[in-house]
């Protein structure tokens, strides 16, 4: 059993493979006065958690070394510095800084860590005015766990392409955890939605309200002469050249991977928990593993054919 004072994480010991990550007894961490422990519930597994763990990036040759020497550079040269990962999760608030005022014990939250890490355990600190937002109250806290990551991410991009209604936008890698969510808000938007994706996702792209799909194991959009406002590369890859040829005049292209990281604040968490609770948005959940499960989670996700969010869960099995 367990001392108080300690928790149990997932700590990723070196770079390398899933079977880096290793769940370890660690200590337990203490807020400061201006910051609430949260007892973490569920957390997703993200892409940006994977590239980081094994090193992985899209590029080969000289690009690609670059890329991992900047990722050694900017977080560690041998492993993380950060070693629990996790950026994201939904959890409940244990305790709260003598100098808090926006929450107290007992709230139920959902937050991005954003470089702090983190949330590959029991227990982590935030500060009370960073992304920390009050979970929406109709979603377990497995779905919670997944909008501030696919939900908070496609808000980002889709602003930063102007949405507007009546625009024609395009979703390429429409089934993934930033896929799914961008289509339900381009289309809350009231945009007329494409989405692209594989074969086995084509019926939930479409359940999730496109217009239209394509498969891009069957078809090129780029070949078929329709045109959009915006070009929304949810996945990291296609290539503004490679989409140029579908932009209307003025159209934007936007991508996950070359905008780098995306900048979310609080309000955007608070705008996704009401569009949940009006029920015009719904987090879309693959699998769910327990803590303990980290390495096969990540193996999931590592072979890219996940649908929507995979979610590790800590101590609970669905708890609302």
């Amino acid at each position: 059993m367990k001392a108080d004072n300690h928790m149990k994480a997932i700590v990723c010991t070196k770079y390398g493979p899933p079977e880096v990550l290793q769940l370890k007894e660690v200590e337990k961490p203490i807020p400061k006065d201006n910051e609430v422990l949260v007892k973490i519930y569920a957390a997703p597994v993200t892409a940006m958690d994977v590239r980081i763990r094994g090193l992985l990036v899209p590029m080969r040759g000289i690009a690609g070394r670059i890329v991992r020497i900047v990722i050694r550079l900017k977080f560690g040269l041998t492993k993380p510095r950060k070693p629990i990962l996790g950026g994201y999760l939904a959890g409940e608030i244990e305790t709260a800084g003598k100098a808090v005022k926006r929450f107290q014990k007992g709230n139920q939250v959902y937050a991005r860590t954003g470089l702090r890490f983190g949330a590959y355990a029991e227990y982590t600190c935030l500060p009370e005015n960073e992304m920390l937002a009050l979970k929406p109250s109709n979603a377990t806290y497995a779905e919670a766990a997944a909008v501030p990551y696919g939900g908070a991410n496609a808000l980002y991009f889709l602003k930063k392409g102007e949405i507007r209604s009546g625009q024609k936008v395009l979703i390429y890698g429409a089934s993934g955890a930033i896929g799914t969510s961008a289509v339900q808000l381009a289309k809350y938007f009231g945009a007329e939605v494409t989405g692209v994706c594989s074969t086995p996702n084509l019926e939930l792209v479409k359940s999730l309200g496109a217009d239209k799909v394509i498969d891009y194991t069957k078809e090129d959009f780029t070949q078929n002469n329709d045109l959009f406002d915006i070009i929304f590369d949810a996945v990291g890859k296609i290539s503004y050249s490679t989409s140029q040829k579908s932009l209307r005049p003025n159209g934007k292209y936007v991508s996950v991977f070359t905008s780098g990281q995306s900048e979310i604040c609080t309000e955007d968490l608070i705008f996704l928990k009401e569009l949940v609770e009006a029920g015009k948005i719904k987090p879309v959940i693959d699998r769910c593993y327990p803590l303990e499960q980290i390495v096969e989670a990540h193996r999931y996700v590592e072979a890219g054919h996940k649908k929507g969010n995979v979610i590790i869960t800590v101590g609970i099995n669905n708890r609302t």
